[in-house]
């Protein structure tokens, strides 16, 4: 490589030389800032979507290529967020591909040290075991001469990450096995 072409590659000779004075565009992009390209270019599809964090509800584009996410951004549409996600949202990405996400059942024994990998029939065994006990223990027919028919035993607190729609059918099954004690934070 000859020194004026060496030179020339430097941004600040493109940028006194240029049309960028300021260097904010050609002038700042070395050859390989030319190759990138951003990961929302190749998506086969954009999925709307709303962040799973809190109660706000923001808007989220959820890029799609060969049927995985690629990208999570804001969705400039949104009237509630309109564009602008906070760094927990824009970290969201994550959720769907990062290297700490689990995609087994894990489970500890009681006062055990040590994770083992269970199939998720015998984790969906395990809970409808445990549920069905603890009704059938804590079973309430009346309390103080008042017909309560109820179960004190088990309660169930949904989060932000679930939408009305998720929660009320929720409380459809909490309260058909007898549970009172049922609470969420969606306001979505």
């Amino acid at each position: 490589m000859g020194a004026r072409t060496w030179i020339s590659s430097w941004p600040v000779y493109r940028q006194l030389t240029g049309d960028d004075p300021l260097g904010r565009g050609r002038a700042a992009r070395s050859r390989d800032t030319e190759r990138l390209r951003a990961r929302t270019a190749t998506a086969d599809r954009v999925v709307k979507s709303v962040c799973p964090y809190c109660a706000v509800g923001c808007g989220q584009d959820v890029y799609v290529q060969d049927g995985k996410v690629t990208q999570i951004e804001g969705d400039r549409d949104s009237p509630v967020s309109r564009g602008r996600l906070c760094p927990k949202g824009s970290a969201s990405l994550q959720l769907t591909t990062g290297p700490a996400r689990e995609h087994r059942v894990r489970y500890r024994r009681p006062y055990g040290t040590d994770w083992e990998d269970l199939d998720l029939d015998t984790a969906m065994d395990m809970i409808a075991d445990r549920v069905i006990a603890a009704r059938r223990e804590g079973w309430q027919w009346e309390q103080q001469g008042l017909r309560t028919r109820r179960t004190l035993r088990f309660a169930s607190l949904g989060g932000a990450t679930l939408d009305n729609e998720e929660n009320y059918l929720i409380k459809k099954l909490f309260t058909a096995l007898g549970a009172v004690q049922i609470e969420n934070q969606a306001r979505i």
